[in-house]
């Protein structure tokens, strides 16, 4: 990885991390430091249209009516956050809205979700939930060789169906996916 760390990288789930909320998951790393690490869940769809959600919010959903939330991991699932494009018709304050990686922004406050729900940008996830570890534990399972890391990108984020995703990612770190097995430490 290059000097930024994990931020902003995709965490692949190895098959020896038996956490069963984590099987062949594909995390992005929205923030990683010495004192904890933030992370959601690339490729499990929820059971929850965007539609219903933004209803529940008391918000008008108008895009996709088929469009669906994600869970982002086990910690706090009745938070919300956003991963989106960039877009000429959202202006947010700079405390609201981050970026990622180029073409990834980050959201996670009612404001935020109530401008998108008006004007979702075409490149859009919502997610329930998201994934963290504490002091030194991501460390130690990347250490028991749990994760791999790989550079993030706009299309796997927002192209990659969900079912397809982790085998991409592998392949695209030049790993065949038959090839890995449940072991510890790294392959």
């Amino acid at each position: 990885m290059s000097e930024k760390g994990l931020n902003s990288s995709l965490l692949i789930a190895m098959p020896q991390l038996r956490d069963p909320n984590f099987h062949r998951s594909v995390l992005l790393m929205i923030e990683h430091d010495t004192s904890a690490s933030f992370g959601l869940v690339l490729n499990r769809p929820a059971d929850l249209l965007l539609s219903d959600l933004f209803s529940s919010l008391q918000f008008e959903w108008r895009g996709d009516q088929q469009g669906r939330v994600s869970w982002g991991g086990p910690v706090e699932p009745n938070s919300g956050w956003m991963l989106f494009g960039d877009s000429s018709s959202l202006g947010f304050e700079d405390e609201q809205v981050s970026s990622v990686v180029d073409g990834v922004n980050f959201g996670g406050s009612m404001d935020v979700f109530r401008d998108i729900a008006e004007a979702p940008p075409e490149l859009l996830r919502f997610f329930l939930g998201y994934s963290g570890w504490g002091p030194g534990q991501l460390e130690f399972e990347m250490a028991q060789g749990a994760w791999l890391s790989a550079e993030a990108d706009p299309e796997t984020i927002f192209e990659v169906p969900a079912e397809k995703m982790w085998d991409h990612v592998v392949r695209g770190m030049g790993i065949d996916p038959g090839s890995l097995v449940a072991t510890a430490g790294v392959h």
